[in-house]
């Protein structure tokens, strides 16, 4: 197994998922250490949705393909690449997206994160639930299978979360599609990070990742 420093920088999103079984012994280690992560007063008030059921996955997928033809498609086509990535990398981007849209419910497992937050969740509420969705992904990695952390579905969220059968005051705040990857694991694309940190000030640069 990588090192734990190697997982990190290899967690790349897998939008290509072969649809061969994954086993409930690994997905029961993808959720404990989901469950391992920091919550708002340990209060713990996460909740995984496990789907398999391929009637769900296709309810959810109207949405989820609707949501890409609206807003993610058309971003995508008139968006500059983001830091860290080049065109032709940012075109096979966003082939991979277009592809898991089409394939969204073939994905052998979904893991749905979702939160007890009542009708008004506040802005501090995914501080409860991304944590243990970060966990998850890491261990995905480590375990040799592929996802993509997902929350294009929240754009129809009342929609996407009737198809999911959620109860009131229950909400999805992620879904990880999870299957052994088409592709091969690497490097993620990132931007410089003296980019993105500064010492004190806003845009102040920060001297130890000067050459980073």
């Amino acid at each position: 197994m990588p090192d734990l420093f190697e997982i990190m920088g290899t967690t790349r999103s897998m939008r290509r998922l072969k649809p061969d079984p994954v086993p409930d012994d690994l997905i029961k280690k993808i959720l404990e250490a989901g469950t391992s992560a920091a919550n708002g007063g340990n209060n713990q008030t996460w909740r995984f949705l496990v789907v398999k059921d391929q009637a769900i996955k296709k309810a959810v997928q109207v949405w989820y393909k609707k949501a890409f033809d609206e807003v993610i498609g058309p971003r995508y086509a008139t968006q500059a690449p983001p830091p860290g990535i080049t065109g032709d990398k940012y075109k096979r981007q966003h082939s991979a997206v277009e592809y898991l849209t089409e394939h969204f419910h073939e994905a052998p497992v979904w893991i749905v994160a979702c939160l007890v937050d009542g009708p008004n969740p506040a802005r501090m509420a995914g501080a409860s639930i991304y944590p243990a969705v970060q966990n998850m992904l890491l261990a995905i990695r480590a375990l040799g299978l592929g996802s993509t952390l997902t929350t294009r579905h929240m754009l129809y969220a009342k929609e996407a979360d009737a198809a999911l059968g959620l109860p009131d005051g229950v909400h999805s705040y992620a879904i990880l599609p999870i299957g052994y990857p088409m592709g091969k694991f690497g490097p993620v694309g990132r931007g410089k990070l003296s980019d993105f940190v500064f010492l004190d000030k806003w845009e102040q640069p920060y001297p130890a990742v000067a050459e980073s």
